[in-house]
């Protein structure tokens, strides 16, 4: 990956139209009720987007290094400085050198779908894992005020990470004809290995359970339409962008039954947040808790457990 993005989101920062507020502490925290283990299991599948190759929840196994632009600075560091300290509190690998290489990068912008087809033509990979260029073309398209592009990767049991991706990303794989047999009327078997020019591969265990491979971020990408948010409190707004840093929603448009912050920019939803929830708390130390290398439903349960143990149900 280049750092093109990084340098297109700076130039950004330049056609910033918006202002915010700031009106509340940074660490405010809604505190609520849980409810019943339905609604905790509810809520923690809603939360979670399996990869499309892995199959697995995704989560940062590396140190997150945020930054923020399109903002003054005091209101940028505000963004940049909650997503860290949100994750250190819920046990995901912060990046502690003040240099490191930004992996989630968030940007204010005016004319977001303007950026989205930047990505689109020099760094796709951002988007996402596509398949068809109509997927991607779907992908690149501004839906929301705020919505996060999240490039995952796969992590085999000997720690070796592939961007998840439907392009060739290396120069293929070779494998033995294991499988070959006499074909009718020839007088002997071809077993001539096979070149699979656009495989990648894995190494894993045969447990269906825990197969030892692991999803995680590779990039995210977060675009917030500073035209579309004029006026709206700042702080609320910073534990959003957190969220959606830390976890891939799979609903991010749908009211939760449980209070969430997601829910701030959900249609059709009533409760006005003012931070994390405890439920968004609790979900998000479960997915930094949760045996990563385990399938999707052990994952989805294992949150559930953890979420349930948390809010005293």
């Amino acid at each position: 990956m280049t750092n093109r993005l990084f340098t297109l989101s700076l130039l950004m920062a330049s056609v910033l139209a918006a202002s915010a507020q700031v009106t509340a502490p940074p660490e405010s925290v809604t505190v609520t009720a849980a409810k019943s283990r339905a609604t905790v299991e509810k809520f923690a599948k809603a939360f979670t987007s399996p990869t499309k190759l892995a199959e697995k929840i995704a989560r940062w196994e590396s140190g997150i290094c945020p930054v923020t632009v399109g903002q003054p600075p005091a209101l940028a560091s505000l963004v940049t400085d909650r997503v860290r300290d949100i994750a250190a509190s819920v046990g995901a690998p912060v990046n502690a050198d003040a240099s490191c290489r930004p992996n989630i990068q968030i940007v204010f912008t005016t004319t977001p779908q303007a950026l989205l087809d930047d990505v689109r033509a020099h760094d796709p990979v951002y988007l996402g894992y596509a398949e068809t260029s109509s997927q991607r073309e779907k992908l690149a398209t501004v839906t929301r005020p705020v919505q996060a592009w999240y490039a995952t990767e796969t992590i085999d049991m000997d720690g070796m990470r592939t961007v998840d991706s439907a392009r060739q990303v290396g120069t293929g794989i070779t494998v033995k004809n294991i499988g070959a047999s006499a074909m009718p009327f020839s007088s002997g078997v071809n077993r001539d290995p096979i070149y699979l020019p656009n495989a990648t591969y894995a190494k894993v265990t045969g447990n269906h359970i825990n197969n030892v491979v692991r999803s995680g971020f590779n990039h995210v990408l977060i675009v917030v339409d500073s035209s579309k948010l004029a006026g709206r409190k700042f702080n609320p707004l910073a534990d959003y962008i957190a969220m959606l840093a830390l976890t891939q929603l799979s609903s991010p448009d749908a009211c939760q039954e449980l209070p969430s912050i997601v829910n701030m920019l959900a249609a059709g939803c009533d409760q006005a947040m003012e931070g994390m929830t405890v439920t968004d708390l609790a979900y998000l130390r479960g997915l930094y808790k949760m045996d990563a290398d385990k399938n999707l439903v052990s994952q989805q349960n294992e949150i559930a457990d953890r979420m349930q143990q948390a809010l005293g149900r």
